[in-house]
């Protein structure tokens, strides 16, 4: 297969594109197909797996672990350590727990298993992110992460820790200062001393620099994958929601393992039939970011050569570090004690415009098309007392039920 050619100069700024999606939708053999085009095409590109459950070198069909490999010109490929990740960014914190829970008399083999909290492996490898933009050693970096429900739990630390940081660090470190010489006579109680809380405080500024880089649109996407299957696409769909609340840049949306067009076989015909029927429910949901649609390889997706076919039916001629869609399709805020969800909706007019909700789905028919929202939790037990819309965006207030 002849090479792409480079169709653009290389950006001055790191690209950062991270995968996610359902267990089993194939994001890492989509991470490692872009991130082979890529290199192709000239950038020097690094693709990481954050996953716990490493699948990044079988894909690649060769041995990729905790240190950097090159696995092609231009391409190189990192399996996280989690457990070097986590002494990194967590050792003096995780030793102070296993101390305190020493104390409380839990065994210390459990004690420092209970001493990891879940998810802090994948959460070490997204902080890893802020080490390699600042070394600018990299063209593109293409992140295949951990499936949708841990990468929710990550993206959602910073707004967290930011908070803990700001108004509870503060008070907890000078409260341990004053009560710990008082404390300590009448109590073997192993008191923080001043490096935990710098600890703390560190992973909390880390955290909150790698929020600021991923929700910088110019540099970072996050892309979801996901079948044709409803299960699949309701997930999608939550996740999309959550990654508009947070603020999040989503650019665009593969929908893995199609059917080839050409089928005749009945049993495989109806499959087909069943996956266009879900293909206009992707397209409904995710609506207005772009669709690629990556089909069902007559191979299994392993190795180069088929890593560059499956890239060259995903992308066509296109670069796949290119920005597919900037601004937020979603935005839920606050207002004199309601919320307002703003929905893009470009070249609509009001009339053609009608609003249901059935339990935490908003749907929004406009004309003869609909739109399907999955609401955040916040928004499920209440209830829309107006829908306005002012150029290309709906926005829609939601009270609470008497």
């Amino acid at each position: 297969m002849a090479k792409p050619k480079l169709k653009s100069k290389l950006k001055p700024k790191i690209r950062i594109i991270l995968y996610t999606g359902k267990g089993g939708v194939g994001k890492t053999s989509v991470s490692a197909a872009t991130a082979l085009r890529a290199a192709r095409l000239g950038y020097r590109t690094l693709v990481m797996s954050t996953d716990s459950a490493h699948s990044l070198g079988d894909s690649f069909d060769v041995p990729v672990g905790g240190d950097v490999v090159k696995i092609a010109d231009n391409l190189w490929a990192q399996e996280l350590d989690v457990f070097k990740e986590i002494d990194r960014h967590w050792g003096t914190l995780e030793e102070y727990i296993k101390i305190v829970m020493a104390w409380r008399g839990i065994d210390e083999v459990l004690a420092e298993e209970m001493a990891v909290l879940p998810g802090m492996e994948e959460l070490a490898g997204l902080v890893h992110l802020i080490n390699y933009y600042e070394g600018q050693e990299y063209d593109a970096i293409i992140v295949d992460c951990a499936p949708t429900g841990e990468t929710l739990r990550l993206l959602s630390f910073p707004d967290v820790m930011r908070w803990w940081l700001h108004r509870i660090l503060p008070i907890q470190r000078t409260a341990a200062r004053i009560a710990r010489p008082v404390l300590t006579r009448v109590t073997d109680l192993p008191f923080p001393e001043d490096d935990v809380f710098e600890a703390l405080k560190d992973l909390f500024e880390r955290l909150d620099k790698m929020r600021d880089i991923l929700t910088d649109a110019d540099i970072s996407s996050i892309r979801l994958v996901m079948n044709a299957e409803k299960m699949v696409i309701k997930e999608a769909q939550r996740t999309f929601t959550y990654l508009n609340l947070y603020g999040y840049p989503t650019d665009l949306v593969v929908c893995n393992r199609l059917s080839p067009e050409d089928v005749t076989d009945a049993y495989f015909s109806a499959w087909t039939e069943s996956q266009e029927r879900y293909y206009s429910m992707i397209e409904e949901g995710f609506s207005p970011l772009p669709i690629l649609r990556a089909p069902l390889m007559d191979q299994e997706v392993v190795g180069l050569e088929m890593l560059e076919r499956f890239g060259a039916a995903i992308y066509n001629d296109s670069d796949p570090t290119r920005v597919r869609f900037q601004g937020q399709t979603q935005d839920i805020r606050q207002e004199d004690g309601d919320y307002l969800l703003t929905v893009l909706l470009p070249f609509t007019s009001k009339e053609d415009v009608s609003l249901s909700q059935v339990s935490d789905e908003l749907i929004v028919r406009v004309g003869n098309h609909r739109r399907n929202v999955i609401l955040p939790r916040a928004l499920v037990g209440m209830q829309t007392k107006s829908a306005k819309l002012e150029g290309d965006r709906l926005t829609i207030r939601f009270v609470r039920r008497d």
